[in-house]
């Protein structure tokens, strides 16, 4: 079959204005086309031909291209059409309709799919036939048709990462398959056509190659149960802001990344011109500048409670000769060497010598590398002995306990000053390099997870106040003990906040439905949104709620048995 005739690509000035993220993309259109099946909602994907030099070369994409000039005309051709509306909800202040409607043409062109009035079953045919006078503009006139725009509605605004060779400005629309019509490729643009669910689609076992944006976007789809569904969400949602994806690399080479992902923030941080020289993973012993002032080493000890394993930091500064180590790290874990790391630290550190270790607490998987350190360095160790010894590391012996606010001058225009925020652990101390409103977080704030409050060390009151007072500081990124840098540092925080008063609020609720109870049989009520081979963690830290709520006189103990008494406000508040 032919493909239709194409034009030159749609003038920019009838667009609204791009920013300089997006200079040099070429703006396009995609419907996500959808239709009830037996299994549920399904999507209709193409497979693309193959192209030398095209990053899209036999991927499985939705409908979809670029726009081109003849798209001019068709607002003049359409039914049910608001173009001020549609260009407020699309955040353009002009043009909106010509993405709409040409997404609508190139479903047409590619796969025959066509929302129209008048005589569409003659449009289809004319396709078919693959005339070479069937150029979508004059082909709505010769058959009256009315362009359906009220049929599509808009998803969403999604750009090809900075560094890619081709770039794409592309607008999502969703629409429901128009009823009567069977989809069907091209055998130009569309090689091969599926109607897929989205499970299916994204099955291991199918290994469709796919784009990040297809992926993401069948994954929307899949939260709903039929077509209708998922084009009500999509017209009654705010359209989410642009998504541009982040060029990075790993093991593999050069990797996407989506901002969902945890380390977008630090990738667009450490390349802003998406040259892909920023890591997608953390690797035990690899050392990550994170600024003239910072770099960052992973321990080789990742596991349940470590995540991806320990962070230490080395801070100096250019031509200095003195530089710190944040948490050294653990003594001996499963497939971590400490020594090696500790001869790692070190490196990263030359020419400079290491005068200062500086803890943030001393859990296990933090500070017992601490010995080794001083052993080859002699410096000074600064931290602050816990409370009580229960998961601490027993040899920990400072040199100087810190005082909340004390200033330690890591290398000359290198300052960190001491942030007590108890609650984790008694004697937890986040640091704030100054100069970059950088906060290291050590495990008061944890990337991807919760951390846990273990009481009687552990406080969960003490925890919450430290992270309000983290609100009342000066912070731009957040560097965590086990994680990626992380950005909106006190929206990062509020979230954080959020999240532990909602969880204290259902341990509340709880406790008033099925006390009086133990902790081991509320856990799988409070927690029921994480996995059970972590409940025997969260006891812990639902222990440390209840404690709370019994200070507050919320609750009270009875030997082992906790009974609601009256709901706190937050509680009344939260349901």
């Amino acid at each position: 079959m032919a493909t239709m005739s194409k034009h030159p690509p749609l003038p920019h000035d009838l667009l609204d204005p791009q920013d300089a993220d997006a200079q040099g993309a070429r703006r396009s259109a995609s419907v996500i086309t959808v239709r009830d099946g037996t299994a549920g909602i399904e999507v209709l994907l193409l497979r693309r031909g193959v192209r030398q030099g095209d990053m899209r070369s036999g991927v499985w994409v939705f409908p979809g291209g670029v726009l081109d000039a003849a798209d001019a005309e068709l607002p003049a051709l359409a039914k049910g059409l608001d173009e001020a509306a549609l260009n407020a909800r699309m955040g353009v202040t002009k043009g909106g309709a010509l993405y709409l409607l040409g997404g609508l043409r190139e479903c047409y062109e590619e796969v025959g799919l066509l929302w129209a009035d008048g005589a569409v079953d003659a449009a289809v045919a004319a396709r078919a036939r693959g005339h070479e006078d069937t150029d979508f503009v004059a082909l709505c006139r010769r058959h009256g048709l009315a362009l359906r725009a009220d049929a599509l509605a808009y998803h969403g605004h999604w750009l090809t990462p900075l560094g890619m060779p081709q770039r794409f400005d592309t607008r999502f629309f969703v629409a429901v398959a128009p009823p009567g019509l069977a989809a069907e490729a091209d055998d130009g643009e569309a090689q091969e056509l599926a109607w897929l669910t989205p499970t299916e689609a994204l099955s291991s076992a199918r290994n469709l190659k796919m784009l990040p944006v297809t992926r993401a976007l069948l994954q929307d789809a899949g939260r709903h149960a039929t077509a209708q569904a998922f084009w009500d969400a999509t017209a009654a949602r705010t359209p989410p802001a642009r998504v541009m994806p982040r060029l990075a690399r790993n093991a593999q080479g050069p990797w996407p990344v989506l901002p969902d992902h945890p380390a977008f923030a630090e990738v667009a941080r450490l390349d802003p011109q998406g040259q892909g020289t920023a890591y997608v993973d953390l690797v035990a012993g690899r050392v990550v500048t994170l600024s003239p002032l910072l770099k960052r080493i992973t321990c080789g000890n990742g596991g349940l409670m470590s995540g991806p394993g320990t962070n230490s930091y080395v801070l100096s500064s250019p031509g200095a000769t003195e530089a710190a180590v944040l948490d050294p790290g653990p003594l001996s874990e499963a497939g971590h060497d400490a020594p090696a790391h500790v001869q790692a630290l070190i490196a990263a550190a030359a020419p400079a010598r290491i005068t200062r270790i500086v803890l943030t607490h001393t859990h296990q998987d933090h500070s017992p590398a601490t010995a080794l350190l001083k052993a080859a360095t002699g410096a000074q160790v600064i931290g602050r002995v816990a409370a009580h010894p229960e998961w601490q590391d027993a040899a920990f012996a400072p040199d100087h306990q810190p005082t909340d606010g004390e200033r330690i001058t890591a290398a000359p225009g290198c300052t960190l000053r001491a942030v007590a925020t108890p609650g984790h652990a008694s004697n937890h101390l986040c640091w704030l390099l100054e100069q970059e409103g950088l906060l290291f977080t050590g495990d008061h704030i944890m990337q991807g997870s919760t951390v846990v409050i273990n009481p009687p060390d552990g406080d969960m009151r003490a925890y919450l106040a430290s992270l309000e007072r983290l609100l009342e500081e000066p912070l731009a990124w957040l560097a965590p003990g086990h994680g990626f840098l992380m950005a909106d540092a006190h929206g990062e925080v509020r979230r954080l906040l959020a999240h532990r008063r909602g969880r204290e609020a259902k341990a509340w609720r709880a406790l008033d439905a099925q006390g009086p109870a133990t902790t081991a049989a509320l856990v799988a009520t409070v927690y029921g949104d994480v996995p059970t081979d972590r409940h025997a963690l969260a006891v812990r830290s639902l222990n440390a709620i209840y404690e709370q709520l019994a200070a507050d006189g919320h609750v009270r103990a009875d030997g082992t048995l906790w009974q609601a008494l009256s709901a706190p406000p937050s509680v009344t508040a939260a349901t």
